[in-house]
């Protein structure tokens, strides 16, 4: 008998054979197998928030010459919560896997705060900086203690749910959301969705799951921001035409 392509898709990926007999077979919703499987969707979506959440971002600014809407500041708190993971690896020597993939994060950041200061006018600036932050990040990464790594990991909470706070009051202060990327703050809403979820199964801090629910929030905000703001703006362009 022929294995259905569904099936092999699912139990490759996403649930153990016999989880797929229990939910699709036996209709049963078998709570350890939901669990599993949730698990699994929210990991995937914490890797497309770590991978590709700023690349739209980046993109979009290339695309349209503009950095208009966009805080420094938030991009600024962002790149220091996403550094801060990274430095903590290094100082705990964990193996380049474990946390490789985040430098690819790191760079699209630091490239979107180039650009914020290139389109204002301040390329030197963006250029200095981007020297300054690879040269912080070797000596970190290298020769900070960990100690010091350790006070960074416990602050990139706070830097994320700052940066993302200063972003929505950017946005309600200029009444639009400038070039801010709609798809990038959506891969950043599911992945703190996932994280919220991974947080309150594994850890037993009521501490880190507010924080994440925070962050969640926050970036739902800066979603339903995007969204309006664009629906808003494409019906002016209808009116004026």
């Amino acid at each position: 008998m022929a294995t259905s392509p569904v099936r092999e898709l699912l139990v490759t990926y996403l649930m153990p054979e016999k989880c797929y007999e229990e939910i699709f077979v036996n209709f049963h919703m078998h709570v350890p197998c939901l669990k599993f499987v949730l698990n699994k969707i929210s990991g995937f979506w914490i890797l497309l928030d770590t991978l590709l959440a700023q690349l739209p971002q980046l993109l979009k600014i290339l695309w349209t010459g503009s950095a208009a809407g966009l805080s420094l500041s938030s991009a600024l708190l962002q790149l220091y919560a996403f550094s801060c993971p990274v430095v903590y690896a290094m100082a705990n020597n964990f193996p380049p896997f474990a946390w490789g993939e985040r430098l690819f994060t790191l760079a699209q950041t630091a490239a979107i705060i180039f650009l914020i200061l290139h389109y204002r006018g301040d390329t030197l600036t963006g250029s200095l900086f981007l020297l300054a932050y690879s040269g912080a990040m070797f000596l970190l990464g290298s020769y900070a203690a960990a100690a010091v790594a350790s006070v960074m990991q416990a602050t990139s909470w706070a830097a994320l749910i700052a940066s993302k706070a200063l972003q929505a009051g950017t946005n309600y202060c200029k009444g639009h959301t400038g070039q801010l990327s709609a798809l990038s703050v959506f891969l950043s809403w599911a992945g703190s969705l996932g994280v919220v979820f991974v947080s309150l199964q594994q850890t037993g801090s009521s501490f880190t799951a507010l924080s994440d629910t925070l962050s969640a929030c926050l970036s739902c905000v800066l979603l339903v921001q995007a969204i309006c703001c664009r629906s808003s703006t494409t019906t002016t362009e209808k009116k004026t035409q």
